[in-house]
């Protein structure tokens, strides 16, 4: 007897007739087309990963943002990474709370991507979400970003700042290189996503643990996207609101992060896969 196909995202039912008529047509496999995958709202388990660096302002109000975004089980994982202003006693008052459900300090600063992947280590949930601590985004958008997942429609849902949902006023460069590494990485990748730079990815836990991420600075935003389309994830996007920060507000990325961004979107498909 042949084994099935363990591989949640690749296993499909055996080609008819007509999918082989479609196999000859399309030069090769003809793709498949998956079921849904639905899961039951009581039995999920949100796992939020919080990449946290110098936010003593903001950390503890995003904590409670958080904490009541959705009428389902959290799990709540902050990891600082080396903060020097302070931000890591309000952290260490927030698990000894109980409001943080676990708490991983960083002894060099590292970077958000490898803070990213030391709370996804951590994470248990069956769908895991990015929450960045700045209050840029907002967790009231939670429902949206889980709903497809939830029906079994998608594995991954981003939420996108370009798909007209309210957002505040700021920098048109910014806009602009955003939708230049959306563009690039759609070339790459053969999706039609219209922000691959957003931080809302949710995604179900299984698979975003089994997948292969090395980027450590702004470059996982580009490799979780191609990791995604790498291994026929099925992805949804739907739109968000956005209050973006400006450099005296806090906002850390750069002209430097950008220029990298081109190279990170190359690297990661196809070279580094």
């Amino acid at each position: 007897m042949t084994a099935p196909d363990s591989n949640p995202l690749t296993s499909a039912p055996a080609s008819g007739r007509r999918g082989g008529r479609l196999d000859g047509l399309l030069g090769g496999r003809a793709p498949r087309m998956r079921g849904r995958t639905p899961l039951e709202p009581s039995a999920l388990v949100l796992s939020v990963l919080i990449p946290v660096y110098n936010e003593r302002a903001t950390i503890e109000t995003i904590v409670e943002q958080v904490r009541g975004a959705v009428d389902v089980q959290t799990q709540i994982i902050c990891v600082d990474d080396c903060s020097t202003d302070g931000t890591r006693d309000i952290l260490a008052r927030l698990r000894q709370e109980g409001r943080i459900d676990v708490l991983i300090l960083h002894e060099h600063n590292r970077g958000k991507g490898a803070a990213i992947r030391t709370a996804l280590a951590a994470s248990t949930g069956n769908v895991v979400i990015v929450q960045d601590a700045d209050l840029e985004y907002d967790p009231a958008d939670w429902p949206a970003l889980l709903q497809p997942i939830i029906d079994g429609k998608a594995d991954a849902v981003f939420g996108s700042r370009f798909l007209g949902g309210p957002h505040r006023v700021l920098f048109f460069w910014h806009m602009v290189g955003n939708k230049m590494f959306t563009l690039m990485s759609n070339i790459f990748t053969n999706l039609n996503l219209t922000d691959m730079e957003t931080c809302y990815k949710a995604i179900r836990g299984e698979i975003a643990r089994s997948l292969t991420l090395t980027a450590d600075r702004f470059g996982f935003e580009p490799e979780v996207t191609a990791r995604l389309a790498q291994a026929n994830a099925r992805i949804y996007e739907v739109p968000i609101s956005y209050s973006g920060r400006t450099y005296a507000e806090g906002k850390k990325i750069g002209w430097k992060d950008g220029v990298a961004a081109f190279w990170h979107i190359a690297k990661y498909n196809l070279w580094n896969r």
